[in-house]
């Protein structure tokens, strides 16, 4: 048995190794304020972008089935509306996670950073 630096027995935390926090702490961090900006932040970013990529994405649905004469006008060569309008889910996709990343970067990682410390004890 091993003996902790003030003389009692028991084990040796190791400095660098993160403390586990316990339900109480999780409790208090769910009810601060902080924790509380950190989901309106999430919630902010989260809830408009998921909705502007179904009404995008199902409008492209909507369209290819019910407006075949609009999609298929031809913009460049072979190329037509619904062409353009499919790729372009794949692009609403990229910017979606572009912007999603520099908004956790600058909104959401600094303010769970700081909980994670606080719970860890390295803060």
């Amino acid at each position: 048995m091993t003996s902790s630096p003030q003389g009692t027995p028991g084990p040796v935390p190791d400095p660098d190794e993160p403390l586990t926090p316990t339900a109480e702490q999780f409790l208090a961090v769910q009810k601060s304020e902080e924790f509380g900006q950190l989901r309106r932040s999430f919630r902010g970013f989260a809830i408009p972008m998921t909705i502007a990529f179904l009404v995008w994405y199902l409008s492209y649905v909507l369209l290819s089935t019910y407006a075949t004469g609009f999609m298929s006008i031809q913009v460049v060569g072979y190329l037509n509306l619904g062409t353009i309008f499919g790729f372009s889910q794949f692009l609403m996709t990229f910017l979606i996670t572009w912007a999603y990343i520099r908004h956790a970067n600058k909104s959401l990682d600094p303010i769970s950073s700081r909980i994670r410390g606080e719970l860890e004890g390295t803060e």
